[in-house]
């Protein structure tokens, strides 16, 4: 069964309760209220604010001796909590409870509106017993502000030849931020923290490097698997931590990218591919929370299929798990994907995919969206919004690499999906046209776009892109969450790289809903901030930069590539026009003087800048021949 908590609404954003139960500093102090009130004897349960329900998923409450639970709102009065019928507050006094716990932080006044209830003699206690420490808290004044739990976690690894690598900028700075710090909190696979510690940040827009193998020789740590946990002190702006993560190892063999786990917890996760031939799957499951993932909390299923097959293992608190999805879904090959019944129990995960040569890569799943219902506005759009939905993705030059794309459901309510794919070279020319129909829920039809590009006059050299987007030709719903795997491998060598992503509207005035999207303020978004980070020598870094647009925007961009050092100094920069519908790609050392590029080393980074259009960006590194990296980039 799913947690019953509260972790993001796509209305308001994420909520701060659970952070704010679960983080890893408010663990031991919870464990001690929870002894302090078992020892107590009889405990009369005050939940004002609708919290305890929330506690009481991440934290075991069943030995307290409950005298009676208690509400402020009479409509929650005879309602069902914790298997007993709330009672209201004012029957409190009657309880002949010995603690009185109000389930509510910052709970000074909630305590004075009830002390002639409390029981004669009986304790009064509060959640503002596990408060993090207050020089942590950005907002002093209101401890569940979103800007106090700026968290996020991230797959974290050193040992056996693998090594993990998290980049990110002081984009805070630019938001006003006077002073930022990262509270970095390591677990091993156990969910045991091996090391803590503090980073504070340097100027706006400065970057971040925090390498696993760094880590382990400062607090001589032995080899581990796990997660690094984030917490952002002196956020401004938003609460929301990316950062681009790279994993690579002690031969060419291991090298792949991700970026930023999503920092809520959700119920399922969708896009996650069945092993091809001579493929190993694993999905990481690191558990989010202190209290631990039950056998038979976690479950994967054939996408469209019912029949859930659950996992027989438990997790402890912050704990990791390697599921080899064979194990319980052995009969599932590449191109079929999979469901991840997550319950809420982890933030978005990574996946591994081990090759038979020893090549190995990682991606995430996305998530899948429970509160959508299909929308008979959207096929009405392209009257006004012209393509509309756009998901861009590169296409690699095909003389060299595999491009497939793996269309994915994204939301429960997705039973139908009708798409097309549009071939469009660097130029912005349209040169081919690929209908899907109204795919099913369970399909697995892939597009091998390397190869229909390459037929319809695509240089074997050269760079392209695709742009899939709803086509309702052959009928089928919408609901704006398209979206879809790419999966790119290297003929030669061997290697391979994979990114999922959803559509959005791009590069018109004309707004729906929140798109065209812009993370830092209103629809619609007509500019581009997006992170670059470089590459340590051998390996050099490289980007497609994708101007999709919905409609005819301006004829081409006005794009400066800022190659900025680790104190966000620019040291050079170029300029780029890249046709509307067009694209463009570069590398790093072969955009920079060697001597731009020693000046910056390798802990600086490349700002994209547009003020003029909204850019869509893939990176990644390469190494030599033999491997590389792809993923989609996080803007700023």
């Amino acid at each position: 069964m799913a947690l019953q908590i509260e972790t993001f609404s796509n209305r308001i954003g994420g909520f701060s309760t659970f952070k704010a139960l679960g983080h890893p500093l408010a663990v031991e102090p919870a464990k001690a209220l929870l002894k302090r009130l078992r020892e107590a004897g009889p405990v009369a349960l005050y939940d004002p604010l609708g919290m305890a329900g929330a506690m009481a998923e991440i934290y075991d409450l069943s030995e307290l001796e409950i005298a009676g639970i208690f509400v402020q709102d009479v409509e929650a009065v005879g309602t069902e909590l914790l298997g007993q019928t709330c009672q209201p507050v004012t029957d409190l006094v009657s309880s002949g409870a010995k603690a009185v716990f109000i389930a509510a932080f910052e709970a000074n006044r909630l305590s004075d509106n009830i002390a002639h209830l409390v029981p004669e003699g009986a304790s009064v206690t509060t959640l503002d017993e596990i408060r993090i420490p207050s020089d942590m808290q950005t907002n002093q004044r209101q401890y569940l502000n979103n800007l106090n739990w700026a968290t996020n976690f991230a797959f974290f690894r050193d040992g056996d030849g693998h090594h993990t690598r998290i980049v990110t900028a002081n984009y805070w700075g630019g938001y006003g931020a006077k002073e930022t710090s990262v509270w970095c909190c390591l677990f091993d696979a156990n969910g045991d923290v091996i090391a803590d510690w503090k980073e504070k940040f340097g100027p706006a827009n400065g970057t971040v490097v925090i390498d696993s193998m760094e880590v382990r020789d400062r607090f001589s740590l032995p080899e581990f698997q796990g997660q690094l946990f984030l917490h952002i002190i002196g956020a401004a702006g938003h609460d929301i931590v990316k950062y681009a993560l790279d994993t690579y190892g002690d031969d060419d063999t291991v090298l792949s990218c991700t970026h930023d786990a999503n920092a809520w917890p959700a119920d399922l996760f969708a896009g996650l591919p069945a092993p091809a031939e001579g493929e190993k799957v694993v999905l990481w499951v690191q558990n989010s929370h202190p209290r631990p993932i039950k056998a038979g909390e976690v479950g994967l299923n054939r996408m469209g299929r019912n029949d859930i097959t659950w996992m027989n293992a438990e997790i402890p608190g912050f704990g990791s798990y390697p599921l080899n999805i064979s194990d319980l879904l052995p009969d599932l090959a590449w191109p079929e994907q999979i469901e991840i019944q997550a319950g809420k129990h982890f933030v978005r995960p990574r996946y591994e995919i081990t090759k038979s040569g020893g090549q190995m890569r990682i991606s995430h799943p996305n998530v899948e969206r429970v509160d959508l219902k299909p929308n008979p506005k959207i096929p009405e759009l392209s009257n006004l919004m012209g393509k509309g939905f756009i998901l861009p993705a590169p296409i690699l030059p095909p003389g060299r690499f595999e491009s497939l794309a793996l269309p994915t459901p994204m939301a429960t309510c997705q039973d139908t999906m009708p798409m097309a794919a549009i071939l469009v070279d660097a130029a912005g020319q349209e040169i081919a046209r690929h209908s899907f129909g109204c795919l099913k829920r369970d399909h697995s039809e892939l597009l091998d776009m390397g190869a229909l590009a390459a037929a319809s006059g695509l240089d074997p050299d050269s760079h392209g892109h695709v742009e899939i987007v709803y086509d309702f030709s052959e009928g089928g719903e919408a609901d704006g969450w398209l979206h879809s795997l790419f999966r790119y491998s290297d003929r030669s060598s061997g290697h391979a790289a994979e990114t999922s992503f959803g559509a959005h509207m791009f590069n018109h005035i004309l707004t729906y809903k929140n798109e065209p999207q812009s993370y830092a303020g209103r629809a619609p978004g007509l500019s581009t901030r997006l992170f670059l980070r470089l590459g340590v020598a051998p390996r050099d870094s490289f980007c497609q930069l994708i101007y999709a647009s919905s409609t005819t925007w301006h004829e081409t961009s006005d794009t400066t590539l800022v190659l900025t050092n680790a104190a966000g100094e620019a040291v050079a920069e170029r300029k780029v026009a890249i046709p509307c519908g067009g694209s463009h790609f570069f590398t790093h050392r072969t955009t920079f003087s060697a001597a731009e590029c020693a000046e910056v080393g390798d802990d600086g980074y490349i700002l994209i800048r547009d003020t003029s259009c909204r850019l869509f960006g893939y990176h990644g590194l390469r190494h030599g021949d033999t491997s590389f990296s792809l993923d989609h980039m996080f803007g700023f």
